[in-house]
């Protein structure tokens, strides 16, 4: 009998061991516990150091026509564990090598009475954790429709939050700043108008989220390797203060069509008792593949200009003529056509974009309406919009083309698909060889507008895979791509590091259609960056939109000072001096500064850090011994205090430190700066004043 009792006892421990698993990040700050409730519902939390992040919150998903769908009944079948430490060299980016070191548990989990298997894979970082789920190959789970995931993100509390709506068609919202419970009453004044939106809830909000804690603590949550699979929002149950994922359905409203085996993607909660440390995080990098580009010599960070401001601002046009009330393309006759006068993408115009290129050392210049068809490409859901090789009568393709390589200048393409994604793949192959017959080494995509095929959304399985799919046919044709208005990104970047650049976020366009947040620029670096780098198009010089355009009242909310910042502050290796030359020529001095800062780093320093109120980074430019600073500010004026540490002991550098003025303010002197030059050491301190929505920027070259 005893004997009995014992072998009792022992099979219980097993039974407690397997269906309680703990998991430590490497430096052991980090406690993930993976468990399963009485019903075999598989839950996990995690702790930092002793606090909570995350309570226990569930795991599962819900399946289409199915009443066994995989939220309970489930039992650990296996369990494995690992360590893994790296170091990769990215092909560019704000550091020259990444640590990827994590420790992991992958958890097998049965189905009663299905007999289906999912599998849990936990990484666990020194920053942050990532999960994801696995289906094996099965008999008894082959191909299955996601009504939902059901993964819960339980908050220990009633946070400071930073976010957007939930939308399946836009994330070009200014941010707000509210407690988890207020979410509810700020989200009616948080939508804004935009030329596609779909709002799904009044508790809803889009990943990346960063929250603050009352007792100091920093939280993101957001997603790594979005392939094949719906973008994830997540929505509030605002009485428990527990988060769940929403995904973003198809036309048919379905989440997700899915094939064993699958992987989905990667869950992430980055998180810290220090803000830069949110900032400094690759491990959204890290969860995702390495390059599968295998010769990355042809993709090179680039610093433009562009033929485009104007256009936003309504002082130029993307179209050449106001003769016709639509377009068909092949059918249209342009050569009948009376030009408007206002058209932008004109030979000579661009001719002098090139010169002003040359002049200043910059890599390229952007084109935006060049090619037929943009007098009816708005909000008409017309299928057959661009043909995207085709050029207007006042561009030639070729003489620009010339005038370009003789002045050393690499043009980059501007496709604008109007959402019509069939459309584009129906002509990728064309447009592409296109961009290669003629030395387009880039391009920057477009999708404004609701989705063609009508019903879909741009942040679905369906139409994520259109902007995988464009990724990948670029990269046969060694073309870099800017994807504008596509999905957030997650990291995809590793994989294919022809992705140089994303909008996906409210960017500087919106300051000409009414301005964002003077504060917007200190959120973005914890939200929208996580993921990867923005087009932010920085750089903006005339503040007053009415001196371009006098049917414009829009204001830019910032100082130049802060948007020389921006070339630091948001990292990029594609950046843009997005403000007009004739602009630039009336501020040559600041000009110098955008003309001199790098674009691809060796070593980034987040010297201090607070979302929405302030940013300052230092980065070490590539293979130099030269640094750059960049300081954001939010609402309140503030000094700052910067120890110049960072650099190189017994050699001396030459400071060019251009800051807002006393008088500076984004809103009644936004154009006040002031220029001063010192030598320094890395023993040096600088004490800087920033003004509301203004900042500094420094140039630090070593003597």
């Amino acid at each position: 009998m005893k004997k009995i009792l014992i072998n009792i006892c022992a099979c219980l421990m097993v039974i407690s061991s397997l269906s309680a698993q703990e998991l430590k990040s490497p430096d052991g700050n980090f406690v993930m516990d993976f468990s399963l409730q009485k019903d075999g519902t598989p839950t996990y939390k995690l702790t930092y150091k002793g606090q909570a992040i995350i309570k226990e919150s569930k795991l599962g998903f819900e399946l289409k026509n199915d009443e066994k769908s995989l939220v309970n009944n489930f039992s650990i079948q296996d369990t494995q564990t690992n360590t893994f430490n790296e170091t990769w060299k990215p092909v560019w980016g704000e550091v020259s090598e990444i640590t990827n070191h994590y420790n992991e548990l992958a958890v097998t989990l049965k189905q009663a009475e299905t007999a289906r298997k999912m599998r849990i894979r936990f990484r666990l970082f020194n920053d942050g954790l990532g999960f994801r789920y696995e289906f094996p190959q099965q008999e008894n789970l082959v191909y299955f429709v996601i009504k939902e995931e059901h993964t819960q993100f339980a908050m220990a509390g009633d946070h400071t939050a930073f976010w957007i709506p939930g939308d399946y068609d836009t994330q070009e919202y200014d941010y707000t700043e509210s407690k988890l419970s207020e979410i509810r009453e700020e989200m009616e004044d948080a939508i804004t108008p935009n030329a596609s939106q779909q709002p799904f809830s009044p508790t809803g909000v889009q990943t990346a989220l960063m929250m603050k804690t009352d007792n100091g603590l920093y939280i993101n949550l957001h997603e790594a390797a979005l392939i094949n699979y719906s973008t994830m929002h997540l929505n509030l149950d605002d009485k428990n203060m527990v988060f769940e994922s929403w995904l973003t359905p198809d036309a048919n409203g379905d989440k997700g069509y899915l094939q064993a085996p699958f992987n989905t993607p990667w869950r992430t909660i980055i998180a810290s008792d220090d803000a830069r440390d949110i900032l400094n995080s690759k491990m959204t990098y890290n969860l995702n593949e390495p390059s599968k580009i295998d010769d990355t010599s042809w993709i090179k960070p680039v610093k433009y200009v562009g033929v485009w401001w104007e256009m936003i601002t309504g002082k130029s046009s993307w179209a050449y003529t106001n003769d016709f009330p639509s377009i068909k393309l092949g059918e249209t006759d342009y050569s009948k056509a009376t030009p408007n006068g206002t058209h932008g993408a004109n030979t000579e115009n661009v001719k002098k974009y090139i010169d002003f290129a040359a002049k200043h050392g910059f890599d390229a210049v952007l084109v935006e309406g060049w090619n037929v068809g943009w007098e009816d490409w708005f909000g008409k859901s017309k299928d057959y919009v661009f043909d995207f090789v085709t050029p207007y009568p006042d561009f030639d393709v070729e003489e620009i083309d010339a005038y370009a390589k003789s002045k050393g200048i690499k043009m980059m393409m501007h496709h604008e698909t109007s959402s019509s994604v069939r459309n584009y793949e129906r002509h990728m192959d064309a447009a592409y060889k296109f961009m290669n017959d003629h030395g387009y080494t880039s391009v920057k995509t477009g999708y404004v507008g609701d989705i063609l095929p009508r019903g879909e959304n741009h942040y679905n399985q369906w139409i994520v895979n259109h902007y995988q799919y464009a990724l990948e046919k670029a990269a046969n044709y060694k073309i870099m791509i800017n994807a504008h208005e596509a999905v957030r990104p997650t990291g995809i970047a590793r994989t294919y590091p022809n992705l140089i650049g994303n909008e996906s976020a409210r960017g500087t366009e919106y300051q000409a259609f009414g301005g964002s947040k003077p504060n917007h620029v200190t959120v973005l670096p914890f939200t929208r960056l996580i993921g990867g780098p923005m087009d932010y198009t920085p750089g903006i010089f005339e503040m007053d939109i009415s001196k371009m355009n006098p049917n414009n009242n829009s204001h830019l909310n910032a100082t130049i000072a802060n948007q020389l910042a921006l070339y630091v502050t948001m990292y990029s290796p594609l950046q843009m001096a997005a403000d007009i030359p004739e602009n630039y020529n009336r501020f040559l001095d600041a000009f110098q500064f955008i003309k001199d800062v790098a674009v691809d780093w060796d070593e980034s320093e987040y010297l201090e850090a607070a979302p929405g109120k302030y940013v300052t980074v230092a980065r070490k430019a590539k293979g130099t011994n030269n640094w750059f600073v960049g300081n954001v500010n939010g609402l309140e004026s503030r000094t700052t205090k910067i120890s110049l540490d960072f650099l190189e002991e017994g050699k001396k550098y030459e400071a060019i430190i251009y800051a807002d003025a006393k008088d500076a303010h984004y809103k009644t002197n936004p154009q006040a700066y002031k220029i001063t030059k010192q030598t320094v050491t890395n023993t040096s301190k600088l004490t800087l004043t920033s003004a509301p929505g203004g900042g500094f920027a420094i140039s630090i070259i070593e003597k």
